[in-house]
């Protein structure tokens, strides 16, 4: 009995978990919508908003490891789960750094430019939406197995689909007439964004391998 009561609290420790990295990285999309926007207070304060939704996320995923570390789960089990909130805590740890990448190097984005890094930032950002149905899906426990690998399949294609917009925006600052310095900061600013959809894929790739282990 006492088994299956620490199951429980993993799995709605685990539901708040991901409710709370969602708010993180809504809001750190949000920074970056008013940074794009040259409303750098507004900025300011989103960003602050963003660090307490990590700090938050951070003490339940705590409480996670101190539930799993006494027993919760079958030993074969255990580690993949801490393994899948560690790499979910990646992606939130992105989106905070994300936003203190804008915030602390003040890049400065050409106005030619600025429309491909709003398109890029919503569909890197965007992959929290089908993660969090993802895990919740298989914590939960409440839709068939092939639902949760229709989730995982809409992050690994939407990962893809910011590939193909981050080689095209690479393209663009590097043909641009912009000084060598700016293509590279520029370029690491891309990178800073696209960083959420990777490692959203990684989260993805162990959420696979706990769902494989919990069928067999």
């Amino acid at each position: 009995m006492i088994f299956f009561k620490k199951e429980k609290e993993v799995n709605e420790l685990i539901i708040k978990y991901m409710n709370k990295v969602d708010e993180s990285l809504s809001t750190a999309l949000k920074t970056l919508d008013s940074y794009f926007k040259e409303d750098i207070n507004e900025a300011k304060r989103l960003s602050r908003m963003v660090d307490k939704s990590e700090e938050q996320a951070d003490l339940i995923r705590y409480d996670i490891r101190d539930i799993l570390y006494a027993g919760a789960f079958m030993p074969l089990l255990r580690e993949d789960i801490f393994k899948l909130i560690e790499s979910i805590d990646e992606v939130c740890n992105a989106g905070e750094v994300c936003c203190d990448f804008f915030l602390e190097q003040r890049p400065e984005i050409p106005d030619e430019l600025k429309p491909g890094f709003v398109i890029v930032s919503h569909e890197s950002f965007s992959v929290s939406a089908p993660l969090k149905q993802a895990v919740l899906c298989f914590i939960m426990g409440e839709c068939p197995l092939e639902k949760a690998r229709e989730y995982s399949k809409a992050i690994g294609l939407k990962e893809s689909e910011v590939d193909k917009i981050e080689w095209d925006l690479t393209r663009k600052i590097f043909t641009s007439s912009l000084d060598f310095s700016r293509k590279i900061h520029l370029k690491n600013c891309l990178s800073a964004i696209t960083a959420i959809s990777d490692r959203a894929e990684d989260a993805t790739d162990c959420l696979r391998l706990v769902t494989i282990k919990s069928v067999y």
